[in-house]
């Protein structure tokens, strides 16, 4: 199984599209050998912060109008979670299960939050949403491993959510162009060709 690595993290709605876009290109090549591993790249420490709900919504509503319309239809801030790190801490738990559960629980917790409008940092929603994959509780050691995928992102240069990495190559955020217009709202493109670049390098390789 060849593996890409990304950053991100999981209240990062650019990694929601960005992550969708490259299970989708993973799809048309046919490439099933090909697994995610989605570490953490918590924000909320990275900017000494939690994300602002209503910014986060911001965002969203420009993705979905420039790049995504069929994404964040349901999406609001009234469940947003005050943190992320509970759902990155069961995302670990779901890896050390196996890398394709990792994946999918990572995932699904996205769809969660920007989908289904749950707040992710609930128990019980971490819960329903790792038992169906046949995933316990996160553990001390799944906490910690979301600071050591921090500290670790840190060494290796990660610019923000999403950065993939892959062997020697890296990208950060190639499925999109994000720029910000004279009034300061974001101005998204889609760069199909970026992702199709470090895809080709990366499985070629």
């Amino acid at each position: 199984m060849q593996v890409i690595e990304v950053y991100a993290d999981v209240c990062c709605p650019f990694a929601h599209v960005g992550l969708r876009c490259v299970v989708e290109r993973r799809s048309q090549l046919g490439r099933g050998d090909v697994a995610l591993h989605i570490r953490a790249w918590p924000l909320e420490l990275v900017n000494g912060t939690p994300l602002d709900p209503e910014t986060t919504v911001k965002h969203a509503k420009d993705l979905q109008a420039q790049v995504a319309p069929e994404l964040f239809r349901h999406f609001d801030p009234d469940h947003f979670p005050r943190t992320s790190i509970p759902a990155l801490a069961r995302a670990h738990a779901a890896y050390r299960k196996d890398m394709r559960t990792g994946e999918a629980v990572s995932l699904a917790l996205r769809e969660a939050l920007f989908e289904r409008n749950l707040d992710i940092s609930r128990n019980a929603v971490l819960s329903e949403i790792a038992s169906a994959y046949g995933v316990g509780q996160a553990n001390s050691a799944d906490e910690a491993s979301v600071l050591g995928d921090w500290h670790d992102g840190i060494e290796r240069g990660v610019k923000g959510s999403p950065h993939f990495f892959c062997g020697d190559h890296d990208a950060f955020c190639p499925t999109l162009d994000i720029s910000k217009d004279k009034d300061g709202h974001l101005d998204v493109n889609a760069n199909l060709e970026e992702l199709n670049a470090f895809l080709s390098e990366c499985l070629e390789g």
